[in-house]
C-alpha cells in the first residue's frame, strides 16, 4: 500500500480491524544514530501483507513486515533490532550508520 508517513496509520489498522482482518503494528521505540524515522513512527500491517506507515523510510520495511505477518499469525510480539556499522549503512538505506528498535504486536480485539 503506502509509506506516505504523513498517512492515518492507526484509523486504517482500525478500518481493517474492523472489516475483519488481522492486523498488527510496529511502532519505532528506541533510535540510536542516524535513523530515518523518529521514535512513535509507525507501520500497519493487515494478514494480506498490505501496510501503511512507515518506520525506516524503506530500508528495512520488508524484514518489518515480514515480523508483523508472523505477530499476527501467533500472537507474540516482538522487539526488533537493526543496526548497522557506517560501512555497511549505505548497502541499506541509513545514510550514516545508526540502530533502530521497533516493538510489533498483534491488534487483538
Amino acid at each position: 500500500m503506502s509509506a506516505d508517513p504523513t498517512d492515518d496509520v492507526l484509523g486504517t489498522a482500525l478500518d481493517w480491524k474492523r472489516a475483519g482482518k488481522g492486523v498488527a503494528l510496529a511502532t519505532v521505540v528506541t533510535t540510536w544514530g542516524s535513523a530515518p524515522r523518529p521514535v512513535g513512527s509507525q507501520l500497519a500491517v493487515d494478514d494480506q501483507g498490505t501496510f501503511i506507515g512507515s518506520v525506516s523510510g524503506g530500508c528495512i520495511e520488508g524484514a518489518v513486515v515480514t515480523e508483523a505477518l508472523d505477530a499476527i499469525a501467533d500472537g507474540k510480539p516482538r522487539m526488533l533490532d537493526f543496526g548497522v556499522s557506517d560501512a555497511q549503512a549505505w548497502e541499506v538505506g541509513l545514510a550514516c550508520g545508526g540502530k533502530i528498535q521497533i516493538f510489533v504486536e498483534r491488534l487483538d480485539g
